[in-house]
Order: structure tokens, then C-alpha cells, then sequence
């Protein structure tokens, strides 16, 4: 089945949200696979915020860069995207309500008002109101798009937050600890929203500063913590992110990307903090960097943090972005969870070097001794993580031509390699990295993709393999805007060439 895409757009405010999230729970429930972004200014209200929506019989993990139907609710939007429009596309426009418009989107896709209905009232605010306004719309709309039948499967429609915050829910979280900052932000309300009902804490403090000393505070009873924040926040982090590597410390973070350096576009998408989450800190202490590219990742890495973070009392970083956080996808299956067992034992904890017992130290003896224990450390970890899924091929594995990438390029490069002779390497274990990996890469064409204007992937990939792949074959993205499928697909043809 072919690809539809839909856009909403208007000022903030004045609903394309609603829009879209209706129509991609009805759709999901209907059977169909959806993909849903969003882009937004840094605004309360007004500016121009719009909403890429595309579903299809087959799965789908990523928007295209031609619409089917164009949403203006303002006139703002109709003159910035009437040129998306497909030569026969549709564009709803007009001094209408967002409702109607649902209406008028439903009839347009063949499905029927009782759908639609029943999403109104799940969503519960003013009803009947919006019950009227949808269904004057469907009735006053008379185009056709294409008519949808009802699928037998139905699978769940999540985003990257939601994922972390199940991992997070189940692997037993006690406290999350955050300052509000985009695009973290979201995991923030989403555990503060289920802290009652599953029985943890949810505090937001001062500054990012108080939030990981709280955490590390919290970690030493024996609490399971988690902090969460981005690029800037997470500067401010990193003294104690030593503290915790020489204390010996479990904590959780969740790094969420956006365009930097400084406040950059703090509302749209980057992979510029990898070099970060692997480097931040002074001194040599063990850490992990784990990488998920859709929302079942999310979890099930999350998960993983928790049982590394506790089984050897380190610091471990669960890296996302704004484009994960916040997209939707069509989610399939349960995600696969392991125990994690509260290990911190009530002692004295100290940021100076110290013996095991805690006590600070300048002895020689006991100084390499606790340096060599911290270091071992890294090893052990290199060796358990073999029992995890540290990345996955897809595609066309005995190609002679790969693609290399982590997190939310993911989705894109999937759906843009369908018919294509390529490979596609997604790594998730970013630290500790697989040594797998460079026999996978060995004598391949090498293309690499990554939301970043210098390749961090590449550095990482040159450095633990000696494999340097070529600027040619490097497909970046550094406008704040993720990759869309179709024109990905275009770049790889032409590499590939």
C-alpha cells in the first residue's frame, strides 16, 4: 500500500495537536501503521507550529517531504506549505475550527464518523461541542482521498518519552529527579502524571545542579534514581557525574538532544552530544552510553540502564533527541524486560580517593588499587554487554554497501532502504562499543547518517575500529530538522552510485 502524508499546521494554540493525535489513534486502531512528528517554535502561543502524520497499510517509521493533505488552519500555513502539495492534494482551508476539520479529514480517508466519535469522547473535553463541530464537518466535505477498510491487527501508538518512562516505571524507579528542559521535558510529566499510582517520586528542583547531587544523594540510601535533561543542563551535570564514577554511585540519565552549542533551537532535533555523554567528566571512571531508536528501544534500554547502572554502581546515559521524544510510532509486541535488584549497601560514600571502606586516602598502595578496581570495571561491563542486543543489521546484510547510524535516524533510513542493495548497521551500545562491529564494516561501502554537522558516529566508529569512512559517503542533517524518507532515499542512490 502506498504512503499517505497529512499536515497540520496553524499558530500555537489553536489545536493542530488534537488533530493529529486523533487521527493517528483512530487510524492505529483501525489497523494501520502511522508515523506522527511534530515541529514547533519556541512559543506559548502564536508563531507556526505544524504536524506531519503519514500512515500505511505496511509499517512505517518516518515522515516524506510531499503532502496528500494539507491542513491550514491559519493562512500562515497555507502560504508556507502549499508547495509540499502533491499535484493532486488536497488543502482544507478557512476561518474553520480545528474540530471540523476532524470531520472533514475522516470523510476525506473513507473512515466512518463513528470512529471519530468514539476518539471524542476518549479525549473527553467538551464533547458534545466538539461531537457537532466534527460532524458538521464531515458532512459538508465531498473529496475523497481514498477509502480505508478496517485491519484485523491494532498495535499501540507511543513516543520515545512514553518509552522511557516505562522502562523507567518498570525496572522499579524510586525517585526521578529533573529541571524542566526541552525536549526532556516530556518524560518529566510523564512520570510526574503515574508517581501515585505506581508508588515513586517525581521532585523537580532549582537547577541541574541540584538535581543530580538529589539523585546521587537518593542513590547512596539504596533509592533507584534517574535524572533527565538536555545538552545545556547536562554541562552543568558533569562535576557530579565524576562524583558518581569515583563514589561509586548507580544513576540513571536521560540526555535528550537539541541543536546547541548553548540555548541553539531549543525545540528542534540534533545528534550533536554523543562526543558529550561519552567524554563529560574529569578523570577515569566507568560510565555506558545507550542509544534506542524508536520507543520500544526506549524501554527496553532504559531497563538495561537501570541493571548496569545498580549491578556496578556507575553512571549510565540513555541518549535521545527531540525527534524520538516526541514522534509517534505504530508499536508491535512486548518489550523484553530484565530484573534489576537494588545492590547500594549503606556506607560512607566519599568524593575523595578512598578505600573500600570509604575512608579518604593519599596512600600509593591504596590509590592504584581502587584506580585498577574502577578500570576493571570497564572490562566486565565490555564482557556482560555481549549478552544484550548491542546493535542490529537490517536490510540486504550480504550487500557489499552498509549504512551506519544510531537513534532516531533509524526510522527514516528503514523506510528508505526498501529497495535498495544496502546494508544498515544501527548501533545501540555506543559505550561500551561492540567488537563485532569491525568485521561487520570490514572491506563494505560505508555510508554514514547522523543529525550532526561532524559525524560523532564516525569518530566513535574510526577510533574503536580504524575504519575512517570517507566525507563523500557522509549524509548529515544539521538544520534542526530530522532526515524524511523519501529524500534520504534520493542521497543513499546517489552514495551509492
Amino acid at each position: 500500500m502506498k504512503r499517505y502524508n497529512l499536515l497540520f499546521g496553524g499558530a500555537a494554540g489553536q489545536g493542530p495537536n488534537i488533530l493529529g493525535e486523533l487521527l493517528g489513534k483512530a487510524l492505529v486502531n483501525y489497523g494501520y501503521y502511522v508515523f506522527y512528528s511534530r515541529d514547533y517554535q519556541s512559543l506559548i502561543r502564536g508563531g507556526h507550529n505544524f504536524n506531519v502524520l503519514t500512515f500505511s497499510e505496511d509499517p512505517i517509521y518516518s515522515n516524506d517531504s510531499e503532502m496528500d493533505i494539507v491542513v491550514a488552519i491559519d493562512e500562515n500555513t497555507e502560504n508556507l506549505h502549499k508547495k509540499e502539495l502533491k499535484k493532486q492534494g488536497i488543502l482544507l482551508k478557512g476561518q474553520k475550527e480545528n474540530m471540523y476539520y476532524a470531520g472533514a479529514l475522516f470523510e476525506i480517508l473513507g473512515l466512518p464518523f463513528k470512529v471519530l466519535q468514539d476518539e471524542l469522547w476518549e479525549l473527553g473535553k467538551r464533547y458534545e461541542e466538539n461531537l457537532d463541530i466534527s460532524k458538521k464537518g464531515f458532512e459538508e466535505e465531498t473529496r475523497s482521498l481514498c477509502k480505508l477498510e478496517k485491519k484485523k491487527k491494532k498495535g499501540s501508538f507511543i513516543n520515545g518519552s512514553e518509552g522511557i518512562r516505562e522502562g523507567a516505571i518498570r525496572s522499579g524507579l524510586d525517585i526521578y529527579y529533573a529541571y524542566p528542559m526541552t525536549p526532556a521535558t516530556p518524560v518529566l510529566k510523564e512520570l510526574a502524571q503515574h508517581q501515585i499510582k505506581k508508588n515513586y517520586l517525581v521532585l523537580e528542583l532549582e537547577n541541574e545542579i541540584a538535581v543530580i547531587l538529589a539523585a546521587i544523594g537518593g542513590s547512596m540510601t539504596g533509592a533507584k534514581t534517574m535524572v533527565g535533561t538536555s545538552g545545556g543542563g547536562f554541562d552543568l551535570m558533569t562535576e557530579s557525574l565524576s562524583l558518581a564514577g569515583m563514589a561509586e554511585v548507580p544513576l540513571v540519565i536521560y540526555l535528550a538532544q537539541r541543536p546547541g552549542p548553548a540555548t541553539g533551537v531549543p525545540t528542534y532535533n540534533s545528534q550533536g552530544d554523543l562526543n558529550a555523554a561519552r567524554h563529560s567528566g574529569h578523570g577515569e571512571f566507568a560510565r555506558m552510553v545507550l542509544a534506542p531508536g524508536d520507543p520500544k528501544e526506549c524501554e527496553e534500554l532504559t531497563n538495561q540502564a537501570f541493571y548496569f547502572s545498580q549491578t556496578y554502581k556507575i553512571p549510565t546515559i540513555v541518549i535521545s533527541d527531540k525527534h524520538l521524544a516526541e514522534s509517534y510510532y505504530t508499536s508491535y509486541g512486548i518489550s523484553k524486560m530484565i530484573s534489576t535488584k537494588k545492590l547500594v549497601e549503606l556506607k560512607k560514600f566519599n568524593s575523595y580517593e578512598s578505600t573500600i571502606e570509604g575512608v579518604s586516602t593519599e596512600d600509593i598502595t591504596e590509590i592504584k588499587k581502587r584506580v585498577e578496581a574502577r578500570i576493571k570495571k570497564i572490562k566486565d561491563i565490555e564482557k556482560e554487554a555481549k549478552k544484550f542486543k548491542m546493535f542490529e543489521v537490517f536490510g540486504k546484510k550480504s550487500s557489499k554497501n552498509i549504512i551506519v547510524s544510531w537513534g532516531s535516524t533509524k526510522g527514516a533510513i528503514l523506510d528508505s532502504i526498501k529497495t535498495l542493495d544496502t546494508g544498515f548497521l544501527h548501533i545501540m551500545y555506543l559505550d561500551p562499543f561492540s567488537e563485532e562491529i569491525k568485521n561487520l564494516l570490514k572491506d563494505k561501502n560505508i555510508l554514514l547518517v547522523e543529525n550532526s554537522s561532524t559525524a560523532q558516529i564516525g569518530q566513535l566508529i574510526a577510533e574503536k575500529t580504524g575504519i575512517f569512512i570517507e566525507d563523500k559517503n557522509k549524509i548529515l542533517r544539521y538544520d534542526g530538522r530530522p532526515f524524511l524518507a523519501d529524500e534520504l532515499n534520493l542521497e543513499i542512490q546517489k552514495r551509492l552510485k
